[in-house]
Order: structure tokens, then C-alpha cells, then sequence
């Protein structure tokens, strides 16, 4: 599931593919649970008061057998009502104490239950934001969350349920029988007789539940994933009129899921129908031999009762660990799935004694013949010998087609990615022998297409510095130009800026992105195309702000519209990932070549339409 795009689905297997995960599968049964032990143990006096309950809630249900028999035979048998007024007294306190401890039972399971699940949630979003890019590339969001949210369900139903209606009918299982020993070794021979053909079917078609529930999580995982797909890019959707056929698409995956659920479903059906008829059985075969053992006087007929009494708490146990054995087997795939989360080792990680960055930040950069392909693509190099010195200072602009490696530069730089060949350095240190953290501490990024999340002004623009004061965030929006519109929103800097900063225009959400990299004030400043979405005048404002913030400090900004960075102290040419040019505008505008072209395109194309707009 996390180790390629399609997922594992074992359905897309060849056939001796499919037979060998469907054997790895068997082999595992319900191992993989044993990984939530160390997330149970935080909380072993809970599961120890829980378990306390269960025994006595099993101890009680049992001696309520013994009350039945001696009530129909020393109470009814013997003719006293002294006796059967005591025993009625005896079988109410009893009851009492049952519900007592049904209630600590459930409370404490379902207790941890929630707690532990909440638990690993927590670690699984933590662990799934340590992940690099490069994980992202062939894991699909829909199947991240389905583990998040339908599997940790799944666990959390288990945990704080079927695991205690297991060891509680696991209880009434092996004391009914002990019981039934003691009532009548004879029928309980019987019974014994009759355990392997309900046990048999148990596990082998649990067996097979087990692999149809892990298919079923996955189907789900695929419906995740189209929704969220679809649902993020409505607008797209919807230009496109493309509204039916992706209802088509969702319809396909829908059924899918419903399909292999219901796989799932019917071998459970027969497992209970099976158990029961089985059990049931067993039990008419045991009652009429007991029948003609109480005609016989071999045993009283209050034996007999507490011989059914117990018979029936076998059979409703042993039927009900059948279902519960269900619910296991999809949990452990379910655990399986989480851990496999769990256990991925991010890709970018900081050495064990990391080397520390300069005191005092210069924002020195260097790329030294750095060869890169992304992990997707790796037989076509995104970089090839590409070197580049930047000063103190220093505002470069990296310019060229698309697909020449300009936003490779800052991956490579923020340490998204690790170099195949080469080296990156920030203020002398290679950034793969520094902490990640600490590398991109020193770095503001103001991307082309800028993130907005789901909050307020206030926490959007504080993003890269939480620690920022109200004043402080005020400053920054007011030099990118945004504190204007943002104050004329409903509530201000308060208000709720939608889903990816729905009600805000193209240009607002960039000027927010803008105020963000301020407030952070970075020695190094990547400026992917920062006023792509800016009309003419939003675009001279904050032009006006950037150029004030790169004052001082070292500054990278990728170009496509060359009119934005003919200021700059030095621009740089790319072609297929390496350096083909490198000058001031004037200086490449007279050497020709592949600048000179894309300049001669551009600026004609702006004085064409300057004409045609007079």
C-alpha cells in the first residue's frame, strides 16, 4: 500500500503472486496485534482493573447455574420455601454484582480503547509529517487517511470491545466446561466430542476473512483517494463538465468496495451460520441422551438444568469468539497497514551528530557539480554538474524553460531531496551533515502556488514564526501590501479564510505567502516566481516590499517573465539541468543565445500588447 502508487492490492497480483501473500497471510494470523502492546502498557493498571471486572463478571454469570440447581433441587425437589427464598436472595446479589461489573468492564475497556487509539493517531500524523517528498511521490493521500481514520476505527472498536468480549467469553468457555465436568463427566465427554467441528470452520474460514477484510481496507482507501482528488479540484471539475463521468469514476470504486465487503461479509455469514448449527446441534444430541439419564436417575433434574445452563454458555461463547475472531482478523490487518505507516523511515533524516551551521548566518550557497534525479524518475537527471556560488547577499535569478531544473534547485536546497552526486552548502556546511530543521530555519520560501490553510489571517501569516507577536504580524502584512484587504474582511485579521484560502482571490493568497516569508525574515530568501499572480499594480507594491526584504540578505528567485529580475546582481541561465549562461541582463542580452532568445520573445510579446491595449 505505501510502497507504489496502485497500492499492493493483491488482486493486481499474478497468480503465484497472489497464492504466495495469500500464504505470507495465513502464516501471520493475528501477530501483528502484538505491536499495540507497547501502546497498551502506558495504561496497565486501567487493563488490569478491566480484566479484574471480567473475571468476576465470568464468575458471577457462571454460579448462577449452581443457584438454578439448587434451586430446583433442594427448593422445588425438597418442597422448602425457606430454602428457595434464599437462594432467590443469593441468584438477586449475585445479579447485582454481574451488572456492577459489566459496567467497570465496559467503562475501562472503552476507556483505553479511545485512549490508545487517540494515541496512535497522534503518532502516525507525526511520523507521516517527518516523511520526505519523496515518499509522497508514490503514496496516494486517500490511502493515508484511511489508515488515519477507518483502521485506527477499526482498532478502536477492537480494543474497546471484542478484545474484552474475547477474554470474557474466552472465560465463560473454559469455566463452562470445567462446569460441566463437575455437573455430568459423561454428556461434557460429549460436548468435548463436538468442540473440533466448531473450532475447524473458526479458523479456516477466519483465515480467509483476514485477507478479504486487509482487500476491503484497501478497496476503501482507493474511494478515499478519488474523493479527495475530486473534491480538491471542483472548480476543475466542474469547468470541464467532467461532473458525470467522475460520479462514474466514484460509482466504480464505490462498488468495488462494496463488492470485496461483501466477500468479507458472506464468509462470515457462513462461519456463524456454521458454529450455530454445529453448536446447536451438539447441544439437542447432549440434552436428549442427559434426558433419558435423568428418566434413568443417573443424574437430578437439577443437574440437568445446570448442565443445560452451562451448555448454552459454551455454545453463545463459543459462537460469539467465532464473531469476535472476525473482528480480530480485520484488525490485524488493520494493524498491519498502520505499522506499515509506522515503521517507514523518512528518507531525510539528520545524522546522529550533526554538524552545527554558523552561529551567525551569512547566507552563503553553494551547489557543487550536484548530479540529481527524483526518485520517480530515475533515469532522467533533473540535475547534471550543476554549480553555482552564491554570495552574502546576493540576489540571483535562476531563469530557463520549464523542465530545467529551477525548482529542483530549491528542493534540493530546503533538503526535500538528497543529492546522487555532489554537494549543497549553506553557509560552508554540506545541508545532508546538518539538521534538517536547523537548514530550513534559515530559509523563506514564497512559492508560486502559495499555501493557505484552513485558519485566520493571524495563524496563516505566523506559520513559519508561532512565536510572533499580534504587532509583528501586522507589520509583515502591511509590507506585502495585505493588510489592506485583510482588514476589510468580515472580521478582520480574525476571520476565516476557507478551505486553502477559498475566499480570498489568487493574488490576496500570494501577498499572505509574501507577509509570511517577512515575518519569518530568513538570511536566505527563495522567491519561486512570487508575483506570478499579482495584477499590474498589486504586482509594483509589492515589487516595491520584496526589493526592501532583499536588502541585506541573500536572495534566489526563479523567473519565468524576465522583466521581473532585471535588477538582479546576477542571473543565471539553465538548460536541462546545468548552467549554460550566467551574467546581468545587459551582459546576456548581448551574448545571444538561449536568454537572448526567451528575451526577444518576451519583451516583443509585452510591446505587442501594450499596442494593442492602446
Amino acid at each position: 500500500m505505501f510502497h507504489s502508487k496502485s497500492s499492493y492490492v493483491e488482486s493486481s497480483l499474478k497468480p503465484g503472486e497472489a497464492a504466495a501473500a495469500a500464504d505470507a497471510v495465513k502464516r501471520r494470523d493475528l501477530k501483528p496485534l502484538r505491536r499495540l502492546m507497547p501502546y497498551l502498557a502506558p495504561y496497565r493498571w486501567q487493563i488490569a482493573g478491566a480484566v479484574l471486572a471480567l473475571s468476576v463478571s465470568a464468575a458471577t454469570t457462571l454460579g448462577l447455574g449452581q443457584g438454578l440447581r439448587v434451586m430446583i433441587d433442594k427448593g422445588f425437589g425438597a418442597g422448602d420455601p425457606g430454602m428457595l427464598d434464599g437462594v432467590l436472595l443469593i441468584m438477586l446479589v449475585v445479579t447485582v454484582l454481574l451488572g456492577a461489573a459489566a459496567f467497570g468492564r465496559f467503562f475501562l475497556v472503552s476507556w483505553v480503547g479511545e485512549r490508545v487509539v487517540a494515541d496512535l493517531r497522534t503518532a502516525a500524523h507525526g511520523h507521516v509529517l517527518k516523511l520526505s517528498p519523496a515518499w509522497f511521490e508514490h503514496t496516494r493521500v486517500g490511502d493515508i487517511l484511511s489508515v488515519l481514520t477507518t483502521d485506527t476505527t477499526l482498532l478502536q472498536v477492537v480494543i474497546g470491545s471484542s478484545i474484552s468480549i474475547a477474554l470474557r467469553n474466552g472465560l465463560m468457555l473454559i469455566g463452562g466446561l470445567v462446569m460441566l465436568l463437575i455437573t455430568s463427566a459423561k454428556l461434557t465427554g460429549l460436548v468435548f466430542l463436538s468442540l473440533p467441528l466448531v473450532v475447524a470452520p473458526i479458523v479456516l474460514l477466519g483465515r480467509r476473512e483476514r485477507r478479504l477484510s486487509r482487500l476491503s481496507q484497501e478497496r476503501v482507501g482507493d474511494v478515499g483517494s478519488h474523493l479527495e482528488e475530486t473534491l480538491s479540484a471542483i472548480r476543475t471539475v466542474q469547468a470541464f463538465n467532467h461532473e458525470a463521468i467522475d460520479h462514474s469514476g466514484f460509482v466504480d470504486r464505490v462498488e468495488s468496495a462494496f463488492q470485496t465487503a461483501m466477500g468479507r461479509v458472506r464468509i462470515r455469514s457462513v462461519t456463524a451460520m456454521t458454529v450455530i448449527v454445529l453448536v446447536f446441534g451438539a447441544i439437542g444430541v447432549v440434552l436428549w441422551i442427559g434426558g433419558h439419564d435423568v428418566i434413568a436417575g443417573t443424574i437430578t433434574g437439577g443437574q440437568l438444568s445446570a448442565f443445560v445452563i452451562y451448555a448454552a454458555l459454551v455454545a453463545g461463547s463459543a459462537g460469539s469468539i467465532s464473531e469476535v475472531y472476525g473482528d480480530l482478523q480485520r484488525a490485524a490487518g488493520a494493524t498491519e497497514r498502520l505499522f506499515e505507516l509506522l515503521t517507514t523511515e523518512p528518507a531525510i533524516v539528520a545524522p546522529a551528530s550533526p554538524v552545527a551551521l554558523p552561529e551567525t548566518a551569512r547566507g552563503t550557497v553553494r551547489f557543487d557539480a550536484v548530479g540529481f534525479c527524483y526518485p520517480a524518475r530515475p533515469d532522467s537527471p533533473a540535475l547534471s554538474a550543476f554549480s553555482l556560488d552564491v554570495a552574502a547577499g546576493e540576489t540571483v535569478a535562476l531563469v530557463g524553460p520549464s523542465g530545467a531544473g529551477k525548482t529542483t534547485v530549491f528542493q534540493l536546497l530546503l533538503r526535500f531531496y538528497d543529492v546522487q552526486a555532489g554537494a549543497v552548502l549553506l553557509d560552508g556546511v554540506d545541508v545532508r551533515a546538518a539538521d534538517p530543521a536547523l537548514v530550513r530555519r534559515r530559509l523563506g520560501l514564497v512559492p508560486q502556488a502559495p499555501v493557505i490553510f484552513s485558519g485566520n489571517a493571524w495563524e496563516n501569516i505566523r506559520y513559519g514564526k508561532p512565536e510572533a507577536s499580534q504587532a509583528e504580524v501586522r507589520a509583515a502584512a502591511e509590507a506585502a501590501h495585505a493588510l489592506e484587504f485583510l482588514e476589510r474582511l468580515p472580521d478582520g485579521l480574525d476571520t476565516h479564510l476557507g478551505e486553502k484560502g477559498v475566499q480570498l482571490s489568487g493574488g490576496q493568497r500570494q501577498r499572505i505567502a509574501i507577509a509570511r516569508a517577512i515575518l519569518r525574515n530568513p538570511p536566505v530568501l527563495l522567491l519561486d516566481e512570487a508575483t506570478s499572480a499579482l495584477d499590474a499594480e498589486s504586482e509594483r507594491a509589492v515589487q516595491e516590499a520584496l526589493e526592501a526584504l532583499m536588502k541585506g540578505r541573500t536572495t534566489l528567485i526563479i523567473a519565468h517573465r524576465l522583466a521581473t529580475v532585471m535588477n538582479a546582481h546576477r542571473i543565471v541561465v539553465m538548460d536541462q539541468g546545468a548552467v549554460v549562461a550566467s551574467g546581468t541582463h545587459a551582459d546576456l542580452s548581448r551574448q545571444g543565445g538561449l536568454y537572448a532568445r526567451l528575451a526577444a520573445l518576451q519583451f516583443n510579446l509585452d510591446q505587442g500588447s501594450e499596442q494593442e491595449a492602446v
